[in-house]
């Protein structure tokens, strides 16, 4: 799955979310590609964790099994996430107004994807599905400057090969490449939860 077309009104909201968080990402970084990702994967370490509590909270509340998958997947979402951050932390070395600026987004976005995802489940899977269709895009944008010459393809960090099991000599074009691909993993596990509340046996909201 490389895009999810919109449907309902659902879909059309959380597009339209998305596309004007990538409008802000777009005008502040431009193609400071590695600044970019110090910033939007912490947002992105979010919603797997509000996601993923939320519905370990609901098989409390509820007495009932069978959430245990998906609360899993949604765990080591928000890990990934985490180790996405970790990896770009040392590869772009954000200066202190870009760290002030991480805690500031963090802190909104918080608060807000947890409000939407506990009174509209559905909208906020369905947005981080788009957020990471934006993700895969400006990956491969990375991964465009590196093989032009225009950002250097630098030795990999000691924490991205220990992670991945890269080899001893990947370089940041190595990391781009399975970051990527951990964001398309997202897309898609995010588009499949959507669309699970679409089954009239499942249906939450």
């Amino acid at each position: 799955m490389e895009h999810y077309q919109v449907i309902t009104m659902s879909d059309r909201v959380a597009l339209s979310f998305t596309k004007s968080m990538r409008f802000f990402a777009d005008t502040f970084f431009q193609k400071r590609y590695g600044h970019r990702a110090v910033v939007l994967e912490t947002v992105a370490g979010v919603p797997g964790m509000v996601a993923g509590m939320w519905t370990h909270l609901m098989s409390l509340r509820r007495m009932r099994h069978g959430y245990g998958p998906k609360i899993r997947t949604l765990l080591a979402e928000a890990e990934n996430e985490r180790m996405h951050l970790m990896t770009f932390i040392e590869i772009a070395k954000p200066n202190r107004f870009e760290r002030y600026l991480v805690l500031f987004a963090q802190a909104i976005f918080w608060h807000v994807f947890f409000f939407i995802y506990v009174f509209f489940p559905r909208t906020a899977h369905r947005i981080v599905g788009y957020f990471e269709e934006e993700a895969v895009y400006s990956y491969t944008e990375y991964l465009k400057e590196i093989d032009e010459g225009r950002t250097p393809n630098i030795p990999a960090p000691q924490i991205a090969i220990d992670y991945w099991k890269l080899p001893a000599n990947a370089t940041l074009r190595d990391v781009v490449l399975v970051v990527r691909e951990d964001e398309a993993g997202h897309r898609d596990a995010n588009h499949a939860f959507a669309s699970e509340y679409d089954k009239p046996e499942q249906k939450l909201s």
